[in-house]
C-alpha cells in the first residue's frame, strides 16, 4: 500500500540538488517549473549557467543548458506515455524561448528518473529504431531518431557508493547504503545542504519503516540518526503510536458494538497492543500509551500485555 505521507517528489529534489552538489555553481535549480499559467509544470528544471563546464558526476554527463528531469515514484509507471509527455514538456518549454529557435533542441536534454528498470519502453525504443546504451551503472542512454537528447536512470541499479542520495528513495532500501547516507548528511558542511538531506532521510525512513525500528534497538546508530534529525524522528514515532492506536480503538469498537462495550474495550485494548506491536514497539512503550489511553493502572497493563503474549500476539523481534 503506498503511503501519501511520504513526499518522494520533494526527496528527489533534495537528492538531486546533493547529487550535483560539486557542480551547484554552474547550475541552477527550477523544481515544478511552470510552463504556462495553465496547471502543467517540469518535476526539475536544471539550467547550466556555462556550457563550456561539464558536469562531474554521471548523472549530468549528458546535460546542456536545459535539462528537464521526470521522477517516477517507487510503483508509479514509466512508459511511453510518460516518455511522451516529458517530450512534449521539453517541447513547450523549447518554444518559449524569448525568439524563433533561441532555445536550441540540441541544448536541451531529458531525464527519466525511475527506481526499476522500464523495460517495456526501453523495447519500444528499440522497436522505433533506436538503441538503449549503457554508459554508466545504472544510466541508460537512447540513442536515434528522437527530438531530444535523453537518458533513463535507474535508481535500484546505481553505483550507491556514489550515488547515495537517489538510492535513499527507495521502500528497499539497504541497510549500509542507509548507513552510508548517514554518514553523508554528519559530513555536509555548506548551508542549505542540511535541509536537503532532511528531505531525503525523512523520504528513506518514513518508507523504511522497519529500519528505524532497528536501529531503536541499536544503540549507536539511532544516536547518530537523533543527532542529525530527532524532531524528524519524534515526529514519525508518534504518528506510527497514533496510528496503531486509533486502528486498535476502531477495532474496539466494532467489537463493542458487536459483543458490549466490556468486551470491545477488552478487544480493543489487545488489538492496541497487537498494532503497537507490529510497528516493532516494545512492551515498555506500550504500557504508558495503553494507560494513559485506556486509564489503567499498571497492574492492569501488565495483565493486558501478558494476556497479550498468552494470546499468542507478536512481539518486536529486537524485543
Amino acid at each position: 500500500m503506498n503511503d501519501t505521507t511520504i513526499q518522494w517528489h520533494p526527496g528527489f529534489v533534495a537528492a538531486m540538488n546533493l547529487e550535483l552538489r560539486e557542480d551547484r555553481e554552474n547550475l541552477t535549480f527550477h523544481k515544478e517549473f511552470n510552463l504556462n499559467t495553465k496547471p502543467l509544470s517540469i518535476d526539475l528544471l536544471i539550467i547550466q549557467k556555462g556550457t563550456a563546464a561539464t558536469v562531474s558526476n554521471e548523472i549530468g554527463k549528458i546535460f546542456r543548458e536545459h535539462n528537464i528531469m521526470e521522477y517516477k515514484s517507487p510503483g508509479d509507471s514509466l512508459d511511453i506515455d510518460v516518455y511522451y509527455k516529458t517530450m512534449a514538456y521539453a517541447a513547450l518549454y523549447k518554444s518559449g524561448g524569448e525568439t524563433a529557435d533561441s532555445i536550441p533542441a540540441d541544448n536541451v536534454t531529458i531525464s527519466l528518473v525511475r527506481e526499476n528498470k522500464p523495460r517495456k519502453l526501453f523495447q519500444y525504443f528499440r522497436e522505433q529504431g533506436c538503441s538503449v546504451i549503457n554508459p554508466y551503472t545504472g544510466i541508460y542512454y537512447i540513442k536515434g531518431p528522437i527530438p531530444f537528447l535523453t537518458q533513463v536512470i535507474v535508481t535500484q541499479e546505481l553505483n550507491s557508493t556514489a550515488h547515495g542520495w537517489l538510492c535513499a528513495l527507495s521502500r528497499n532500501i539497504k541497510e549500509p547504503v542507509a548507513q552510508r547516507v548517514l554518514e553523508l548528511t554528519k559530513n555536509l558542511t555548506q548551508p542549505g545542504e542540511r535541509n536537503f538531506a532532511d528531505s531525503v532521510l525523512t523520504v528513506m525512513l518514513k518508507a523504511n519503516k522497519q529500519m528505524l525500528h532497528k536501529w531503536k534497538g541499536a544503540e549507536n546508530m539511532f544516536e547518530i540518526l537523533m543527532e542529525i534529525m530527532e524532531p524528524q524522528i519524534k515526529a514519525m514515532l508518534k504518528e506510527e503510536r497514533e496510528k496503531a492506536i486509533t486502528i486498535g480503538e476502531q477495532k474496539g469498537i466494532r467489537i463493542g458494538e458487536q459483543k458490549g462495550i466490556r468486551i470491545g474495550e477488552r478487544t480493543g485494548i489487545l488489538a492496541t497492543i497487537n498494532s503497537l506491536r507490529n510497528f516493532g514497539h516494545s512492551d515498555a512503550d506500550i504500557k504508558p500509551e495503553i494507560m494513559k489511553n485506556y486509564r489503567l493502572s499498571s497492574a492492569e497493563a501488565d495483565d493486558y500485555l501478558s494476556e497479550a503474549d498468552e494470546a499468542g500476539l507478536p512481539k518486536p523481534p529486537l524485543q
